[in-house]
């Protein structure tokens, strides 16, 4: 595999999605090298029909795709989070394009309401939430999500916080780990694996996101199933267990209600099964909402010939009920 390939989200048999190799995506860089093609941006924006004047959340700025088109559609302002302080460290470019219409904080999603109320904003006009892991994190052998990279066996989005994935697995006994890789990454070969990593733990020889790829394939071969490397399931269940990335959509979600003013409108993309399912649950209140459409939209044809990433996209929107 050449540098020039990172993994990229595809769809699992059972319609889940998991990450898989693909070609990268020419995407734009700008002097930071912190490169990722937002996806989905037309769709989102039109969802959000942002006006003059108003208020808007993007909860994962990443490179700053969907908030540029946000503040590029009218004379509105953004808040945008980032957990990763390489990305807040990339925003300069954006704050000095759109000075004083935007304000970028570091922060986690799950705590978007701690966030705001310190910058003295009660409600928001529009939110969205991109939940995919980016080019630049995939891409960073030093945070070892990869498992085509040597690195450390890390993980986290935010590397100066959290516990790394090996910290996760020497604290975990073989049924706990075995259980991550069920729940997060659907794997159903979990207890085999979990065995192979703690046993390779044990013996210290699990140093390198290589030295766990080994591990995995030890359990079960190296045999694909499907195209899909035999490493792929368990390293998005870890990266997803380390991030707390279902429970900090979950507090988001639940937390949406009192973010949005009457009227607004909030838009989750998704990349897994997981995910989307806790977006669907929670629009699904309706009482509270009005879906924007039946089904969620997924990326066009066109789109993802352009930009692979958004092949396994879910875009959900959903009304906040109550005038505006």
């Amino acid at each position: 595999m050449s540098d020039s390939q990172l993994a990229l989200p595809g769809m699992l048999a059972d319609g889940g999605a998991e990450w898989v190799w693909c070609e990268e995506s020419e995407d734009v860089s700008d002097d930071t090298g912190f490169v990722h093609k937002a996806v989905m941006t037309e769709e989102i924006v039109g969802a959000l029909l942002p006006r003059a004047g108003g208020l808007y959340l993007d909860a994962t700025l990443g490179a700053g795709g969907h908030t540029s088109a946000i503040l590029d559609s009218c004379d509105c302002r953004v808040v945008a989070l980032d957990r990763d302080s390489e990305a807040i460290a990339a925003s300069s470019r954006l704050l000095s394009a759109y000075r004083g219409r935007l304000t970028v904080v570091q922060s986690n999603f799950g705590r978007v309401q701690e966030e705001l109320a310190r910058l003295g904003h009660a409600r928001v006009d529009g939110l969205c939430a991109d939940l995919g892991v980016s080019s630049p994190q995939l891409d960073d052998a030093s945070r070892g999500m990869s498992f085509r990279r040597e690195g450390p066996i890390d993980m986290r989005m935010d590397k100066g916080s959290g516990e790394t994935a090996e910290e996760l697995i020497a604290r975990s006994s073989d049924e706990d780990l075995a259980d991550i890789l069920f729940k997060y990454g659907d794997e159903h070969r979990s207890r085999r694996i979990a065995r192979s990593i703690k046993r390779a733990f044990s013996e210290r020889e699990l140093e390198t996101t290589l030295d766990l790829r080994r591990a995995i394939v030890r359990a079960v071969g190296p045999v694909r199933v499907g195209g899909i490397d035999p490493a792929t399931r368990s390293f998005q269940a870890l990266r997803i267990a380390v991030n707390d990335e279902l429970g900090e959509l979950e507090s988001l979600l639940h937390a949406l209600p009192t973010l949005l003013v009457p009227g607004g409108v909030a838009t989750i993309l998704s990349f897994h099964s997981h995910e989307d399912r806790l977006a669907k649950r929670a629009f699904s209140d309706k009482s509270v909402w009005a879906p924007l459409w039946k089904k969620p939209r997924v990326a066009t044809e066109q789109e993802t010939a352009i930009n692979p990433r958004g092949r396994s996209a879910k875009l959900r929107a959903a009304r906040l009920l109550g005038e505006p």
